[in-house]
């Protein structure tokens, strides 16, 4: 999913490990787009690289690009695609602050 991510130019990449403070997943992997464009480019290009590579698709996908942040559901992985105002506003590494930081790449 990160070698996606970087394929869209998204920016500020950070897979958290959240096992030990979540039932309902297993890590969250975040990123930033600049633009409505981008972020969902970058929900589109997940969602086509799942099915091609690893043979399976999101549960969901919700949110719109417009709102600043798309979410697309894996089960085990949940990935949070913001506008940098949104990632500020939600804070979401500080709200997980316990879970482990897997990667970080700016």
């Amino acid at each position: 999913m990160v070698e996606s991510i970087l394929d869209k130019k998204g920016t500020n990449i950070t897979l958290l490990d959240i096992r030990d403070q979540a039932i309902f997943a297993d890590y969250f992997l975040l990123c930033n787009g600049e633009s409505d464009r981008q972020l969902q480019a970058l929900a589109n290009g997940i969602a086509e690289d799942a099915k091609k590579k690893a043979k399976v698709l999101p549960l969901g996908i919700e949110g719109e690009p417009q709102h600043g942040w798309v979410l697309v559901d894996f089960g085990d992985l949940v990935i949070h695609l913001f506008s940098p105002a949104k990632r500020s506003y939600y804070n979401l590494e500080d709200l997980w602050n316990k879970a482990h930081t897997v990667l970080q790449m700016e």
